[in-house]
């Protein structure tokens, strides 16, 4: 697969680790980096070569968002017909993410806001460190707080009256805040943030990845069935997830008392 262009990406042993790749001006997002990102996204369920993803940080931060200059000044000059052509594409990396059948990661440190704070929220799974801090900021920008999401999911990750409170006033959460509400799964010192997520993505990658691949599926899903329609789904999902050849070589280590390899077949 082509290298891309406007992000930095390194596939080792399964994992891919993303990173944006504008160190000095704390890695914003340009038009090229969402569309290239979300084409990336889009193309990954046809990739057996990656197995989890790590969107990692660059210089000491995540992402500060769209650039002012690259992104924000030209939005404002723009007809409606092309601003709704770029909100949908920022909105169509959210639904790249969601539906990349892999377990995504999200690594952040220092400066995550804005469209970073939202890909910290599309991840699967979060990492922080305790310099991290997250703001929605849109109605910082004269916006709402409606953006690529936001308000269907962060308040299922955090509450409905944290996010309320985040996406209203564009105010920073801190990493111990994030740790409390559920936003962010670990909180490590910044020097062992790479380490961390990569031993989280290896767990993964070392898995049953079709049977990640059905969960990732059914926890999107889910959201919009009801109970009996989710249990009834999971059946389903559960039945095909048996008829791998990964659920027969786990009976077949622990009869033998030994430690399954899952070869994600």
């Amino acid at each position: 697969m082509t290298s891309p262009v406007h992000f930095r990406c390194e596939t080792d042993g399964g994992i891919a680790t993303l990173r944006l790749d504008r160190p000095e001006r704390k890695n914003p997002l340009t038009f090229d980096s969402y569309a290239e990102l979300r084409d990336w996204f889009r193309a990954l369920p046809y990739r057996d070569d990656v197995k989890a993803v790590v969107f990692g940080s660059n210089g000491g931060n995540f992402c500060s968002g769209g650039d002012v200059h690259d992104i924000i000044g030209p939005l404002t000059k723009m007809s409606m017909k092309d601003l709704l052509a770029f909100t949908r594409m920022t909105g169509d990396l959210v639904k790249a993410m969601i539906h990349c059948q892999k377990p995504v990661i999200a690594a952040a440190d220092g400066v995550c806001v804005g469209a970073g704070a939202i890909i910290a929220m599309a991840s699967d799974l979060r990492l922080a460190t305790p310099e991290t801090k997250t703001a929605f900021l849109f109605t910082r920008v004269g916006l709402a707080g409606c953006d690529m999401g936001a308000c269907a999911m962060l308040p299922r990750i955090i509450g409905q009256g944290r996010a309320a409170e985040l996406l209203y006033t564009g105010r920073s959460m801190s990493a111990e805040e994030g740790a409390a509400w559920g936003f962010w799964n670990q909180v490590v010192p910044r020097d062992d943030l790479e380490t961390a997520a990569q031993d989280m993505a290896r767990r993964i990658a070392d898995g049953p990845n079709f049977g990640h691949m059905m969960t990732k599926t059914m926890l999107n899903q889910e959201w919009s069935m009801s109970l009996d329609q989710a249990i009834e789904a999971e059946a389903q999902a559960q039945a095909i997830c048996m008829q791998t050849q990964d659920f027969t070589r786990a009976f077949e280590a622990f009869a033998a008392k030994g430690k399954p390899v899952f070869e994600g077949d």
